[in-house]
């Protein structure tokens, strides 16, 4: 801008120059060879989505059918471990009907607790042991409370009316208690 210019205030509009652009016939065959490339790449980009989007619903479903089969047989290896202590049950039972000695029929119910309990041991189930402990609102529920037999029980669990169990350390059933007061 001139200093006459920037005194009145007033530029100068630029001319505009009217070309026509000319497109010769080598530039139309580069730009339909442009489209066509343009248009082979779209038609491979929307493939790939398809394929992608068909084979992740394919991973939904597939995941969604396998966590319902997981569901149905997670208890699968604990009950045939299970399965052994239920034929000793029956076997004791069966022996019970023709037993003369109830000894050895309490020997027997024994025996196959033992093995039902360490099979669950072995699962990872835990039994509480609240008996003669101070109350704990977080692992037990208290039925009742009654005057404590001695001053060291006082508020302490007395009786235990249901065992509490641990699953790897998770409690799945809280010992329902009687508390000393």
């Amino acid at each position: 801008m001139s200093e006459k210019e920037h005194i009145n205030g007033e530029q100068e509009a630029p001319q505009e120059e009217n070309q026509p652009i000319e497109n010769t016939s080598g530039e139309q065959a580069e730009n339909t060879a442009n489209e066509v490339t343009l248009e082979q790449q779209l038609a491979n980009a929307q493939d790939k989505y398809t394929r992608l989007f068909a084979e992740f619903d394919n991973y939904k479903k597939r995941t969604s059918r396998e966590r319902v089969e997981l569901i149905q047989s997670a208890g699968k290896d604990v009950i045939a471990k299970l399965l052994s202590v239920l034929d000793d049950f029956d076997r004791a039972l069966k022996s019970m009907e023709t037993a003369q000695d109830v000894q050895s029929v309490k020997e027997g119910i024994d025996l196959v607790n033992n093995k039902f309990r360490k099979t669950l041991e072995q699962e990872g189930l835990k039994e509480m042991d609240v008996l003669g402990q101070p109350f704990d609102a977080d692992l037990q529920e208290a039925i009742t409370s009654i005057p404590a037999p001695s001053a060291d029980l006082k508020d302490k669990v007395v009786d235990v009316i249901e065992k509490g169990y641990y699953l790897n350390d998770k409690v799945i059933r809280y010992a329902k208690v009687v508390v000393g007061k």
